[in-house]
């Protein structure tokens, strides 16, 4: 049995038709627009813009003069005004001298301090990649994170499974530098993918940290190429921690469902694959989904609600696909969905078993259709969801209690975990 919940989960965005790059999946339209049911969207990347024409240029151009000149003449205006108002208290004009190079104060460029976002960014900006996909059907821009100094970099699978077989993958470096790349390995199931660039050498690979060791209300740097714009830095802090975040399935049913970190740094469609980072510039996440309003009709920007992978729950799906290895993932083998209160009302307080896969560790360990888990060591189980994406957190043949629900008393039983490499999981 798939670790899944038993209900697929609902398509999100815009019909294919409309779809942004890196979302046109094929899937059917969305629901009708709720606006208290706001959906969870793995980011797109942002189409190229078509070249402007010279008279198209020229127009832009004359645009910007004009804007400046309104805003230099309002700033000028302002500034005037504000001088007025403090020189001379006996109530007389401002004098009229020009000022002298001598009254100009200018700035030391000094270092970034310690802990500070300028120093995080100045850090992890030589290990950000800009990535350009071109699929058979689509195209778009993601982001990277350099590991190796030969070019082995991360991103996320929904960004490098777009080239396909035939597709193209060009990496961008902070150098301005350009290589092209190739898929080392895909891992649907937790968004995240290898890919080798090649025929380069001497890059700075970034400082991987610990996404245990980061708090709530804790500042994060993130780093992409949202909408196409390449090494863009933007900061906020830790909203949340485990958050369960569901953005699809696998062509087996399989749920892509992580622990996310949740910001509120600006993450927009181009982030994904992107680092988040504390502010010693150590990678704590992969940029990878934001939260939007509702079903749209475009492409979603940043309300302040992002989610990266954790990079603990990852190192070992990186090592698995940097060895040629197929990844291999914790499962308990039950089929759940979110534990109903009695009287109707849906609460969402435990992830109710549906059914239990035979020969699974759920199996062995005794429990049964019906039974709600409410707890996977101390880590409380909201919903099914909540239930795959703690699953996920560990490794095959881990050791875990879990705390369950039967007949209205609670119990407990210790189980180790299999692995979708014994099940029929690609």
């Amino acid at each position: 049995m798939n670790d899944s919940p038993s209900q697929p989960p609902q398509p999100f965005g815009p019909p294919p038709s409309q779809r942004p790059l890196f979302q046109d999946r094929g899937y059917p339209p969305p629901p009708p627009y709720n606006p208290y049911d706001a959906g969870t969207r793995v980011l797109p990347a942002q189409q190229p813009a078509a070249p402007r024409s010279a008279s198209g240029r020229r127009r832009f151009a004359t645009a910007v003069v004009a804007a400046a000149l309104v805003v230099g003449g309002g700033a000028g205006l302002g500034g005037a005004a504000v001088y007025g108002a403090l020189a001379d208290d006996d109530g007389g004009s401002p004098s009229s001298a020009p000022v002298t190079t001598s009254q100009v104060v200018g700035g030391d460029d000094t270092p970034a301090a310690d802990g500070s976002v300028e120093q995080a960014a100045d850090k992890v900006l030589p290990s950000v990649v800009k990535l350009d996909v071109a699929g058979d059907q689509e195209r778009g821009s993601g982001s990277g994170i350099v590991l190796s100094s030969d070019g082995l970099i991360l991103t996320n699978n929904h960004v490098a499974e777009v080239a396909g077989e035939n597709g193209e993958i060009t990496a961008s470096f902070s150098d301005g530098s350009h290589a092209q790349a190739k898929v080392v390995g895909l891992d649907p199931l937790t968004d995240t993918a290898l890919v080798q660039a090649e025929g380069v050498s001497g890059l700075t690979p970034a400082t991987i940290g610990s996404s245990d060791k980061v708090d709530v209300g804790e500042e994060v740097v993130a780093i992409g190429s949202p909408f196409g714009l390449d090494a863009t830095v933007t900061s906020g802090i830790v909203s949340a921690l485990d958050r369960p975040v569901d953005v699809g399935s696998d062509a087996q049913g399989n749920a892509t469902v992580y622990p996310a970190i949740q910001t509120d740094a600006a993450i927009n469609p181009g982030n994904s694959g992107g680092p988040l980072v504390d502010l010693d510039g150590r990678v704590v996440g992969i940029n990878s989904s934001i939260r939007s309003t509702g079903s749209g009709q475009g492409e979603s920007g940043s309300i302040g609600l992002g989610f990266a992978i954790p990079i603990d729950e990852v190192l070992p799906v990186i090592e698995q696909m940097k060895n040629g290895e197929t990844p291999t993932h914790a499962r308990i083998g039950v089929s759940a969905t979110d534990a109903p209160a009695t009287g109707g009302a849906l609460v969402v307080d435990g992830a109710q078993i549906e059914q239990v896969g035979a020969d699974t560790a759920a199996g062995e360990a005794g429990l049964q259709d019906g039974d709600v888990i409410t707890k996977v060591d101390d880590t409380l189980i909201t919903g099914s969801d909540s239930l795959v994406a703690t699953i996920r957190s560990y490794r095959p043949g881990d050791n875990v209690t879990i705390t369950y629900e039967r007949g209205g008393q609670t119990d407990t039983v210790q189980l180790t975990l299999g692995s979708d490499a014994d099940a029929n999981v690609s």
